[in-house]
């Protein structure tokens, strides 16, 4: 599969060598250039590109830059998709670093609908409450009891199953979180963010979750 990186911090460089392992086709690309991403293509064979080039013909785009980074992103980012490809958003929202969003603190927003809205794109929601070294250090075999969960959301659900699938190809299983519009399930300060449990735990812990936003992760 053909995939683009958009980001190569810990989440996207690990998931760049996790997926040119799998004998995926990955082109990854970051905010300072492709000849800052020689050390991470030698190392696993994945194509450095500008980010405006990441998602050319891409079936699978990663976009996993910092919130405050995504309105920053190039114009018609995923005009060079494949037809019906699958946009991952790893994002999460933290006022510290990103500076107050208003269409988040008061709109009331998830902060994945306000990705897709710059994006102009629907995305996938995964990873975000992901510990990036798990990505290496964590896979195990379907059926394995210390096997991780991943809560996916999304509205596109032939997206979303793509997602799935490659998720789980990564050696993690996966709980349908809802919709975009659910996402908050997901979001930081949940009990699911940064949860290390399997699907049933997972489940759980979604079911529990709050929309009150904890003050910790609020502007």
């Amino acid at each position: 599969m053909k995939i683009g990186i958009i980001g190569a911090g810990n989440i996207g460089g690990n998931l760049t060598r996790r997926l040119t392992a799998l004998g995926h086709d990955v082109a990854v690309a970051n905010s300072r250039g492709p000849e800052t991403l020689r050390e991470l293509a030698e190392e696993t064979g994945a194509t450095p590109v500008r980010a405006e080039d990441a998602a050319e013909g891409a079936q699978v785009v990663v976009v996993t830059v910092p919130l405050k980074a995504v309105p920053l992103l190039p114009d018609g980012l995923l005009d060079g998709a494949a037809e019906g490809a699958a946009v991952i958003d790893t994002g999460n929202y933290y006022p510290q670093r990103d500076g107050r969003i208003a269409a988040i603190e008061d709109e009331g927003l998830t902060e994945s609908r306000w990705t897709e809205r710059h994006l102009g794109h629907p995305v996938i929601k995964a990873f975000n409450g992901t510990y990036a070294q798990d990505i290496l250090d964590r896979p195990r075999p379907a059926g394995d009891p210390d096997r991780l969960a991943l809560p996916v959301a999304g509205d596109d659900e032939a997206a979303k199953r793509t997602v799935r699938a490659l998720i789980e190809e990564l050696g993690f299983d996966t709980v349908d979180a809802g919709g975009i519009t659910d996402s908050w399930r997901q979001q930081p300060g949940t009990p699911v963010y940064g949860l290390r449990a399997g699907v049933e735990a997972v489940r759980k812990a979604l079911a529990e979750a709050s929309p009150q936003r904890p003050a910790d992760f609020r502007a």
